[in-house]
């Protein structure tokens, strides 16, 4: 929950200005639902895509204070975020839940990021794999393996955001590499072609390293977006 008209103005100006020579890099950003106009105007007809934070699970109705992919689609939406951490963390959004925001988007045409990850208390009990596992089994059951072709998903370990302790390269990569394993034990052709982004709290120093493991297809940028070096530079890292 960031941004303001002006300060969004210049910020998805530099961005675009800096797209330059970023050949086969994918780069969207996804703003708080009042910026989707000023997104819209901003980066129509540039590299950059955009999409929302999140969505509802409902297409129309008595729903106050909801926001549809139908909606999402009117300012040109491409991708809609489902499940983040704080979603799942501080509004309790349940796995069931997330799946039905999952197929929503989809059904829209709108391509769900799907955030996956552990929390710090998890992750010290040895339950990592078991929770993500489960997260990605309650949109498996919901919409089936092939629906992952549409889509995108990103580990959130959520202890290394904001906690002080970080994840290395290599665990990031061992639960990017069950994430693709579990999807191909439905479908191998969309696991192999599944892109899976990192999110704990990539920066400009790691970014190198943790893009170059095999499974780790791209990266789901939250402070470092908001400074457009430190987000090009990200980027960057991705075209090597």
């Amino acid at each position: 929950m960031h941004g303001g008209l002006k300060t969004n103005e210049q910020l998805l100006r530099d961005v675009v200005a800096g797209m330059s020579g970023l050949n086969g890099v994918a780069v969207a950003v996804c703003v708080p639902f009042p910026y989707l106009a000023q997104a819209q105007s901003a980066l129509s007809g540039t590299p950059v895509a955009w999409g929302a934070q999140n969505l509802s699970e409902q297409a129309q109705g008595a729903f106050t204070g909801e926001v549809s992919a139908v909606m999402l689609q009117d300012f040109g939406c491409r991708y809609a975020l489902v499940g983040h951490s704080e979603r799942r963390s501080i509004y309790g959004e349940s796995d069931q839940l997330v799946a039905e925001k999952f197929a929503a988007a989809l059904a829209s045409g709108l391509r769900p990021v799907l955030c996956v990850g552990e929390t710090l208390e998890q992750r010290d009990a040895g339950r990592t794999l078991d929770v993500v596992s489960a997260q990605l089994d309650a949109v498996q059951n919901r919409v089936g393996a092939a629906a992952f072709s549409g889509a995108v998903v990103a580990y959130e370990p959520v202890w290394a955001i904001g906690t002080g302790r970080t994840a290395t390269a290599a665990q990031a990569q061992e639960v990017h590499a069950a994430i693709r394993a579990r999807i191909a034990q439905a479908d191998a052709k969309v696991a192999g072609e599944l892109e899976i982004l990192y999110g704990g709290s990539v920066k400009p120093g790691n970014a190198a390293e943790l893009f170059a493991m095999p499974d780790i297809d791209g990266g789901l940028i939250g402070g470092a977006s908001l400074v457009a070096a430190d987000f090009l530079s990200i980027c960057a890292a991705a075209a090597r």
